[in-house]
C-alpha cells in the first residue's frame, strides 16, 4: 500500500469519503472521521468565505477531543477540497487557511497549480488530485500533486466514460504512488475490489448524501433511496462539464433527460452552475450510479458499518475460493 504513514492505522475501512458540492459539511465530515473514513468537504461549500475558518476551528476540535476521548480509535484525517479553475476567485485566501490549520490532505479538482501542492507540501500536507485520464494524471504528478484520484465511468458529478479497469491499469503502468479510485462504489464489495485493481483507496461520495448528517434535502435523499443507475443521466449542461446527475431533478427542473444540449465549455462555471436557469448541485442533483445499494437514510456510522460489513465477507469470499 502506497500511503503516507499518517494514513496508516487510522482507517476503519480503505475508503475516503469524496466532497460533494453544498452537500458535505462539517457534520458530515466529523461523522466519517469518526467512523473511521476520510472525510472531506469543498471549501467552497463555507459560505460566506469568512465560515470556512469556522469549519476549520470546529472539524479540527471535534476531531482532536474525539482522539483524546479515545486513543486506541483514533479519528480519520479529513480532507478539504479546492476548485483549481479562474471562476474561483477564493482560491488563494482558502488555501491560507488551509495552511495555518494544517489540513492533512487538500483535494485538487478542475485544473492543478504547482503552487496550491506547494503550499500545502509547506506544513507536510498531502495532496490528491482527481483526474478523468492518463493525460490529466501526467499533468498532475508534474505539477507536484503527491497521488491521484481516478475519477471513472459511473461517478458522480464530475466524470470519466472510462472504466475502472482501463483507467487503473493504465496509471498504475507508470505510476506507484497513493491511487483512489471513484465511480459507482456503493458497497464493501466494490471498495475490495478497487484494491484489486490496484488501487490504495476507495473514493465514495454518492451513498453519503442519504445521511441524516448531509445537507440535502430529504426530496434529494429520498431520491437517492428510490432510486438507481439507470435514472442517472451524463452530460455537460449545467456546468459546461460532463457529469453525472439524476434523472428526476432534471425532469423537476422542466427539462427532457433524453433531449438536454450541449453546453459550451469554454463558458464553465463551477460556482454558478453553469448557464442554464436550473442550478447544479442545488436543483439538478449529482450523483453516482451506485446508489442502488442505498435503501434508507440513515447516520453515517449505519453506512460505513455496512461497507465495513461487506468487506469483509467480500474479502472471506475470496480466500475461501
Amino acid at each position: 500500500m502506497s500511503l503516507p504513514a499518517f494514513l496508516q492505522g487510522r482507517l476503519s475501512l480503505p475508503a475516503v469519503a469524496s466532497p460533494m458540492f453544498i452537500v458535505s459539511n462539517p457534520d458530515l465530515v466529523i461523522a466519517q472521521c469518526k467512523a473511521g473514513i476520510v472525510g472531506s468537504f469543498p471549501a467552497l461549500n463555507a459560505r460566506p468565505a469568512p465560515a470556512l475558518e469556522e469549519w476549520l476551528q470546529r472539524i479540527t476540535a471535534e476531531l482532536a477531543a474525539h482522539d483524546a476521548a479515545n486513543p486506541g480509535r483514533p479519528a480519520a484525517p479529513f480532507a478539504v477540497n479546492q476548485i483549481v479553475h479562474k471562476s474561483n476567485d477564493r482560491l488563494e485566501q482558502d488555501m491560507e487557511l488551509c495552511v495555518k490549520y494544517k489540513v492533512p490532505i487538500i483535494i485538487t479538482s478542475l485544473g492543478a497549480r504547482e503552487d496550491v501542492n506547494q503550499a500545502a507540501h509547506s506544513y507536510g500536507g498531502l495532496v490528491l488530485h482527481d483526474i478523468i485520464n492518463n493525460r490529466f494524471a501526467h499533468k498532475a504528478i508534474e505539477k507536484g500533486a503527491d497521488g491521484l484520484i481516478a475519477v471513472a465511468a459511473g461517478a458522480g458529478g464530475h466524470a470519466s466514460t472510462l472504466s475502472p479497469f482501463a483507467l487503473i491499469q493504465e496509471l498504475r503502468e507508470w505510476f506507484d504512488g497513493p491511487l483512489l479510485l471513484s465511480g459507482a462504489i456503493g458497497t464493501g464489495g466494490a471498495v475490495l475490489a478497487a484494491l484489486a485493481m490496484g488501487a490504495d483507496l476507495a473514493y465514495i461520495g454518492s451513498i453519503f448524501i442519504a445521511t441524516t448528517e448531509a445537507n440535502a434535502s430529504p426530496a434529494y435523499k429520498d431520491c437517492i433511496v428510490g432510486h438507481g443507475a439507470e435514472d442517472i443521466v451524463y452530460t455537460n449542461l449545467f456546468t459546461g462539464v460532463l457529469g453525472n446527475y439524476l434523472r428526476p431533478s432534471i425532469v423537476a427542473a422542466g427539462l427532457d433527460p433524453d433531449k438536454l444540449p450541449t453546453a459550451d465549455p469554454s463558458k464553465m462555471n463551477f460556482q454558478s452552475g453553469g448557464s442554464s436557469a436550473a442550478k447544479a448541485w442545488r436543483d439538478i442533483w449529482g450523483c453516482g450510479q451506485g446508489i442502488g445499494a442505498v435503501k434508507a437514510v440513515v447516520p453515517v456510522a449505519e453506512v460505513v458499518a455496512r461497507l465495513r460489513r461487506e468487506y469483509a465477507e467480500a474479502r472471506a469470499r475470496v480466500l475461501a475460493a
